[in-house]
């Protein structure tokens, strides 16, 4: 297999990477056939992916909006994965140039890709960090140097809470992000359920083998699980709802059913 020049040295090109899985869901050109494989068997089992991709992609910006529109200009995305169309530092930049924006991701492949993307920007940058480790990213020199965490951050935290198991302590990495932020700060959370699927849930289950068998376990909490991650915050209206169902921006009942799985919500630190 030939090795594109924007793939770093060292990764191994011949096992799949749910950033590049995600990228090819969105239509990107930053994966390989390995990863294309495993996101066809994937969507043999739930064939509307794309779609719950593309909802994802477009809560987030109406998260970010919803963040200028509040008045916080500095955003720290977690999990950010490979830059396409439509990122976070260019809503935000659309509606404030001056808005700050650092990316966060520990696969080498986004963080390459988003280097090279960002570069001569200088209200945008991305650190090489993992969600386990908060205090790797608060104390980055790439974080400090862009983000003033004595003022409100929006913290985005979009389709990444579901690939943390269990026992990497989820909720506890989050309250330790959250206790960093200001008053008056925002927490975006998408993540991935059961509920609101319009497929049986033995269809769904075998798309979780699929990400089970590449290594990447895809957990699946529930509603009230899922609200366990804004504890410290207070959800703002509609509260804690299905992903097309935050703020929308087309007319009730003319939601994709697939955008309609997962929960979604922004809560503010007070």
């Amino acid at each position: 297999m030939e090795r594109p020049a924007w793939v770093p040295q060292g990764i191994d090109i011949s096992v799949p990477s749910v950033s590049r899985i995600y990228d090819y869901y969105l239509g990107g050109s930053h994966n390989f056939e390995v990863d294309r494989e495993a996101a066809r068997k994937a969507m043999e089992f739930m064939p509307g992916l794309p779609k719950i991709m593309q909802a994802n992609r477009a809560f987030m910006r109406r998260a970010v909006r919803f963040s200028i529109g509040e008045g916080v200009t500095q955003f720290l995305d977690i999990g950010s994965g490979i830059p396409t169309f439509g990122n976070v530092h260019e809503v935000a930049h659309a509606a404030d140039p001056d808005a700050k924006v650092v990316y966060v991701d520990h696969d080498p492949v986004a963080v390459a890709h988003s280097r090279a993307v960002l570069e001569g920007n200088d209200n945008a940058t991305v650190v090489a960090a993992d969600l386990r480790s908060p205090r790797q990213i608060l104390d980055s020199p790439e974080v400090r140097d862009t983000i003033d965490l004595d003022l409100p951050v929006c913290l985005l935290l979009v389709s990444v809470l579901h690939f943390v198991q269990d026992s990497d302590k989820p909720f506890a990495a989050v309250a330790e992000l959250t206790d960093a932020l200001a008053p008056g700060s925002l927490i975006a959370v998408c993540h991935a359920a059961y509920a609101g699927i319009p497929l049986p849930q033995e269809r769904v289950a075998g798309t979780v083998g699929v990400y089970k068998d590449i290594r990447n376990p895809l957990v699946m909490r529930t509603e009230e699980e899922i609200a366990g991650f804004f504890d410290g915050s207070d959800l703002v209206e509609p509260g804690l709802v299905p992903m097309g169902r935050w703020r929308p921006e087309c007319p009730a009942g003319e939601e994709d059913p697939y955008a309609l799985s997962g929960f979604a919500g922004v809560g503010r630190k007070a």
